[in-house]
């Protein structure tokens, strides 16, 4: 009986270091290293601890990064001042305000106070709608970050099946334009798509984005796809992802979880603040 298959594993860290170190490159050209700030409230174990992996990586490539980190009952008013002095400031290249936001707290109007240019996140809806015209604009990390996968593993998108499982604002419907940018057929499903193995099946490329650990099985995988896990659970103490392990059994490549796609997003926060420094001072 022959072993089974073993998909080529997609290193997520090894892409991070290769961007790291061309983000170097960019930042010793520029006459004034880049700043970013990060705008944290309360005290979430898991939030603090992405906030640091952000800020140490961004200090690593000679960035200047501080965090700026609030009360857990900070009302919107006191989070909207804060927010709105630290975009004001114009030795800030790039804003990041860490989410989820503590639910007594409205993202949307916190987002859309962050000036589109320092937005290194991208979620600006001035952004979003830049990316989906096809026109330069701040890319959401986590979707870029799957492209620069695709092209540092050399896995193929020109008239490939993509199948995006989740349809959020932060992952799926950007990661959708992305995708379609380099010419592959999307498909943008969810969980409640009827006949989502079906569908999965067929792809070519699989995004699973949906935060429900194993919603993609082995069973549902066409032999030799690629498969994208973005999504993130604890279970028992551990860190899962979206992918069932079955599913190494089965794709032809596929990034682990953890130190799959979460350390190529933390290195396109760092890759998206220099290009907001670049651009901002190139209009200067």
């Amino acid at each position: 009986m022959s072993a089974p298959v073993t998909a080529k594993r997609l290193d997520g860290r090894q892409v991070a270091d290769a961007i790291a170190a061309r983000v170097t490159e960019r930042v010793a050209a520029l006459e004034v290293a880049p700043r970013l700030v990060f705008v944290r409230v309360g005290e979430d174990p898991a939030s603090a601890s992405y906030v640091r992996s952000k800020q140490r990586l961004a200090q690593r490539v000679g960035l200047r990064a501080e965090t700026l980190v609030m009360d857990a009952d900070t009302d919107q008013a006191a989070l909207m001042t804060t927010v709105r002095a630290v975009v004001e400031d114009d030795d800030v290249d790039g804003v990041l305000v860490q989410l989820p936001l503590p639910e007594h707290l409205d993202e949307r109007p916190v987002l859309e106070a962050i000036d589109p240019e320092k937005d290194v996140d991208g979620f600006h809806a001035v952004n979003v709608g830049r990316l989906w015209s096809g026109l330069p604009g701040m890319v959401p990390c986590t979707p870029l970050g799957l492209l620069e996968i695709c092209d540092h593993f050399e896995v193929p998108l020109l008239g490939q099946r993509v199948v995006i499982v989740g349809r959020s604002n932060l992952v799926g419907k950007p990661a959708a334009a992305l995708f379609l940018r380099r010419h592959a057929t999307v498909t943008l499903a969810h969980s409640r798509t009827r006949d989502l193995a079906g569908l999965v099946s067929e792809a070519d490329v699989v995004v699973a984005a949906v935060g429900r650990a194993g919603i993609v099985q082995g069973s549902m995988v066409k032999p030799g796809a690629a498969v994208l896990d973005v999504g993130m659970s604890r279970i028992d103490g551990r860190i899962v992802g979206d992918v069932a392990p079955d599913v190494w059994e089965v794709a032809g490549s596929m990034t682990p979880m953890p130190g799959g796609t979460g350390p190529v997003t933390v290195a396109m926060v760092v890759q998206n603040t220099v290009t907001a420094a670049e651009r901002r001072r190139n209009k200067v």
